[in-house]
């Protein structure tokens, strides 16, 4: 475990600056969870991550999810997981399966096969729409436009369980307004829930109310070459 001694620092230096923003907005520093990436990590070091205490984790990949964390809950029951990539139709049982949330809903398609699985299986799974703010054709989510009808129809159509939103502002844009604009969106339908802000900038997502940051390199480090065979 020696080679994986950095993430409980980092963790605990994460943390105690998402502590600070919280309280430079006047905000209670418990009200932002920290949702820790292991993107491409081994299943040791999101070990590090849950022997220093942390229990809240995302994966971008459905089955690089269903193979770390099944074996990691056996061992820490209370962990929780969200999938913060795109996920496809075809994965969707595997992904109720082995997450406790899913960020990425941005298509009818993938509503109805969500509302699918949840009745067949009967398992409680939190939900959040992802939104393409800045409106980039190469990116999930659906578009700030179109968002309105989407929610409506994925709770009063669908009956999905939304708790919130989630965006991936630009990478060459500012992210204040991505980040306005997804408050603005989730307020106009009673959401509580913003998952924005990632290591470059979550403390600023904290400003614009975010409730959940994703943060992995800033813990883990450098991402890891994995084999990518299998689509995500």
């Amino acid at each position: 475990m020696s080679e994986y001694e950095h993430v409980a620092q980092h963790l605990g230096e994460v943390k105690a600056r998402i502590a600070a923003a919280a309280q430079a907005w006047q905000r209670a520093a418990d009200d932002v969870h920290l949702v820790a990436v292991g993107k491409t990590h081994p299943a040791e070091a999101i070990e590090a991550a849950l022997n220093a205490g942390h229990r809240l984790f995302g994966e971008n990949r459905v089955q690089e999810a269903a193979a770390k964390f099944p074996a990691l809950r056996t061992r820490y029951p209370d962990l929780k997981l969200h999938l913060i990539g795109p996920l496809q139709t075809n994965k969707i049982k595997q992904a109720v399966e082995t997450c406790d949330a899913i960020e990425t809903l941005d298509r009818d398609k993938l509503a109805q096969g969500i509302a699918a699985e949840l009745a067949k299986g009967g398992k409680r799974i939190d939900l959040f729409i992802q939104v393409n703010t800045g409106e980039e054709e190469q990116k999930a989510g659906v578009l700030p436009r179109e968002a309105d009808d989407f929610i409506r129809r994925c709770r009063e159509e669908y009956t999905l369980p939304i708790v919130g939103l989630m965006c991936i502002p630009p990478a060459e844009e500012h992210p204040a307004p991505h980040f306005a604009l997804l408050g603005e969106i989730a307020k106009r339908h009673g959401l509580q829930q913003l998952s924005m802000g990632m290591s470059g900038d979550y403390e600023l997502a904290i400003q614009f109310g975010a409730t959940h940051v994703r943060v992995g390199t800033a813990i883990f480090g450098a991402r890891e070459v994995i084999n990518t065979q299998s689509s995500p």
